[in-house]
């Protein structure tokens, strides 16, 4: 299985990957190719080509049905990324409060909200990409 970083690394990859997510969150079902070369605007073969490497990084499951194949997100594997970052974003936090810290609910709440505003940041990102001419 390649390295996490290296997967994640691609922008192609994590735009996939965001969108399967925002789909995951409609309750959708799963995605097909032909909907995220649509939403995404590149080639079949390109898409075709990340999805193998997220499906051998298991970030994604797939589910056939017929001759259609439908992809939907396996988040998991994140954990070794959120693993990682977490000590840098603490020790941040410790310099600017002054504080080694936080109480267990206060820095549950603060990986909630923080979790929340990265996915609005990258969601309002990529759709401002999506608007022709820029």
């Amino acid at each position: 299985m390649a390295d996490i970083f290296d997967v994640i690394a691609d922008g192609t990859r994590r735009d996939i990957l965001q969108l399967l997510r925002e789909r995951a969150a409609a309750a959708d079902r799963g995605t097909s190719v032909s909907q995220i070369v649509g939403e995404l605007g590149i080639s079949q073969p390109t898409v075709s080509k990340h999805l193998k490497v997220l499906r051998e990084a298991e970030l994604v499951t797939v589910r056939e049905d017929g001759q259609h194949r439908f992809y939907s997100l396996s988040a998991a594997p994140l954990d070794v990324v959120d693993d990682w970052l977490v000590p840098f974003l603490d020790d941040g936090f410790a310099d600017i409060a002054g504080a080694s810290s936080l109480p267990e609910p206060a820095a549950a709440a603060a990986d909630m909200v923080g979790r929340a505003a990265a996915s609005a940041k990258h969601a309002w990102d990529s759709a401002i990409k999506r608007i022709p001419g820029r």
